[in-house]
């Protein structure tokens, strides 16, 4: 069995959810939860945008096509996701990288994110 990092976000609180729909992390429980196992590091809550989801499938991630045989819903502009740190940080450099939900980030981010590039990206606290 796998165990989890402390659920703590990056600002040093009890990390918030992300999605239940679709289901999102590494655990699949909704949270940007991680662990020693999860070598994507999948802690950034991020709100999926068009031009977001475009850039992933051009690097082979293909995000919006569902895979029902995975049950993965695919997503869509508004979707709410868990994303690897170092892909965000690779949207971040492309200028293409979508808004993030710093309460439901995990603070493992922070090895590969510093905090003021995503504070950069934060959503305001009407959008959460």
């Amino acid at each position: 069995m796998q165990t989890p990092d402390p659920s703590v976000n990056v600002h040093g609180r009890p990390l918030e959810a992300c999605s239940t729909r679709p289901m999102t992390g590494y655990f699949r429980n909704g949270s940007c939860d991680t662990c020693i196992h999860d070598r994507g590091r999948h802690t950034v809550c991020a709100v999926m945008t068009r031009e977001f989801l475009a850039f992933s499938k051009y690097l082979g991630n293909d995000l919006s096509t569902p895979r029902p045989e995975f049950g993965f819903p695919g997503l869509k502009h508004g979707d709410r996701w868990c994303l690897c740190a170092s892909r965000f940080l690779q949207a971040h450099e492309e200028s293409c990288a979508p808004k993030v939900h710093l309460g439901a980030t995990h603070m493992r981010t922070l090895d590969v994110v510093p905090l003021e590039i995503l504070s950069a990206y934060a959503l305001s606290d009407d959008e959460v």
